[in-house]
């Protein structure tokens, strides 16, 4: 699947956008940002969402989800007096621009 991903993902690119890096090959995080996430209150699942940032680059973010399916997220107001208020990952080390080694998935 990241063979074909790689080939075609160019090509599923509107052509103004196309050659422009606005699509990873990966994302790395370190550990203690999938630590910090399932340290929440009843994480169950890590989850995937793409963002974007203000330069059109696309970027993975994380959080932890719930027992009911639902995403644990910072409030609006107030932190938790337990420190316990949600965490938000999105802090990815992106390629391009800086790669890992190369791998069967990545290469």
């Amino acid at each position: 699947m990241t063979s074909i991903y790689r080939k075609e993902m160019e090509n599923i690119l509107a052509p103004q956008y196309q050659g422009k890096g606005i699509l990873p090959v990966c994302e790395t995080f370190d550990r203690i940002s999938f630590e910090t996430l399932l340290a929440e209150t009843d994480a169950r699942f890590i989850r995937i969402y793409l963002g974007m940032d203000k330069d059109l680059k696309i970027k993975i973010i994380a959080v932890a989800a719930n027992s009911n399916n639902v995403d644990i997220l910072p409030s609006t107001g107030a932190v938790a007096l337990d420190g316990d208020d949600g965490n938000i990952v999105e802090d990815g080390v992106r390629c391009p621009t800086i790669c890992p080694p190369p791998s069967d998935l990545n290469s």
